[in-house]
């Protein structure tokens, strides 16, 4: 079975064909087998699952991915690296396609188009607005295991009151149950990011956190954005023409609370009483 390229093997790589980082793709590449492997592990997938990869830059974990026996989608924007990544990659059975994850189709990626579980080392310029949409438009992923910068990864899985929480929380809260999972230290990647990062598992929840035909996703969106622009300030103030000042008694929401005191479903009776009465 392969294993995943060490620090002193990424260096050569990158040495022998002429490549650098790109700052402007937000590339970071993880030199440690072990935290590869660790990721696989946790991801808990393994033959007959479904994997998708999004940024898989010079392979690293896509190789653990692929030791595990799952049928892996390995996707990498950046044209200089794929001769080497298909070549790393490839006769291990994983699918190599040059994408932008931010503007591929992904129904055509994703087939057959349920039961794919997303597991990467997300760019940290795109991991949050990425996640955001995916959740709401590609539910053939039905989990996620991403490595993303730990400020992100904290507000990606707040909880009301928590100092993180906002209005990513809401939004993704709204599909998905989240939970940080444990941090990985800056030293293990080159070039060394000035931060560290967290590994974060979303679970796609069966049925979104309040039911649509009660309030839409836009329509507690919404509310979620008003709120949260100006959220030391009582909802009272900060959705003074959003939400009427009766829809608070209605929803059971005190006009005098802040916006970091509301859970999704909050937000969601809020919605309903502001926009269907």
């Amino acid at each position: 079975m392969a294993r995943p390229p060490g620090r002193s093997e990424v260096v050569r790589l990158l040495s022998e064909h002429g490549l650098s980082p790109s700052r402007a793709l937000g590339q970071n590449f993880v030199v440690d087998p072990n935290v590869v492997e660790r990721i696989a592990r946790l991801a808990g997938v393994g033959p007959g699952d479904r994997v998708l990869e999004i940024g898989a830059g010079l392979g690293s974990l896509t190789v653990a991915l692929a030791g595990t026996g799952a049928d892996v989608l390995a996707l990498e924007l950046d044209g200089r690296l794929l001769p080497l990544l298909r070549e790393r990659v490839e006769p291990l059975g994983v699918r190599v396609e040059q994408a932008d994850a931010m503007s591929c189709e992904w129904a055509a990626l994703l087939e057959p188009p349920e039961g794919w579980v997303l597991v990467a080392n997300l760019p940290y310029n795109i991991a949050t607005p990425l996640l955001l949409d995916l959740l709401r438009g590609v539910p053939a992923i039905g989990r996620m295991l991403v490595m993303v910068q730990r400020e992100a990864g904290d507000r990606l899985a707040a909880a009301p009151r928590a100092e993180a929480y906002g209005a990513v929380s809401v939004r993704v809260a709204y599909f998905a149950e989240t939970s940080v999972l444990g941090r990985v230290p800056p030293s293990v990647f080159v070039p060394r990011p000035k931060v560290e990062s967290v590994l974060v598992e979303l679970r796609r929840r069966s049925r979104p956190a309040v039911d649509p035909a009660a309030a839409s996703y836009d329509e507690i969106d919404r509310v979620v954005r008003a709120a949260f622009a100006t959220r030391r300030k009582m909802l009272r103030r900060a959705l003074a023409g959003v939400v009427p000042e009766e829809a608070f008694s209605r929803a059971g929401v005190e006009p005098t609370a802040r916006a970091e005191e509301l859970s999704v479903e909050d937000f969601g009776r809020l919605a309903e009483a502001a926009f269907r009465g």
